[in-house]
């Protein structure tokens, strides 16, 4: 018997899964708009989805040189020793892409602060669970760079 979402997982064709994941949101997902939401509310003013940076962070505080990326669990390895072993179905496609993903991280971290960005990235659950914390720890870097 199969139960929830492994059937209909399952009978997609690749098109099909293709057109699902496509429909994926890279940009003004639910945790950034919470989180953009609470640093204007603290009158901090922000560039969304910053081109002229490497990695064209989430949030960019130009004045403070402090760039936001909040990252997607799956996306971005959460947990990825633990958690790449729940990945079923393409593991030979999903593993590779989610490591070059890590990998990708890594090098625009490196790239903003050798620019002199300070980097902060957060995951989404963390942005969802406790947004006054996030916000909190963006205040802080703001206050502490003055």
């Amino acid at each position: 018997m199969l139960k929830g979402n492994y059937m209909i997982n399952h009978i997609l064709t690749a098109e099909q899964r293709s057109k699902n994941m496509s429909h994926i949101k890279s940009v003004d997902t639910k945790p950034e708009l919470l989180f953009r939401k609470k640093l204007w509310n603290n009158g901090v003013r922000y560039r969304k989805n910053f081109k002229k940076l490497p990695g064209k962070p989430d949030i960019a505080i130009t004045k403070y040189h402090i760039a936001i990326f909040i990252d997607g669990e799956f996306w971005h390895g959460y947990k990825w020793s633990e958690n790449q072993n729940n990945i079923h179905t393409h593991r030979s496609y999903w593993i590779p892409k989610i490591e070059k993903n890590m990998k990708r991280d890594l090098l625009v971290n490196s790239k903003l602060q050798s620019l002199g960005w300070r980097v902060v990235r957060f995951w989404s659950k963390e942005v969802v669970k406790n947004p006054d914390y996030c916000t909190e720890l963006i205040l802080f870097y703001m206050r502490s760079s003055q």
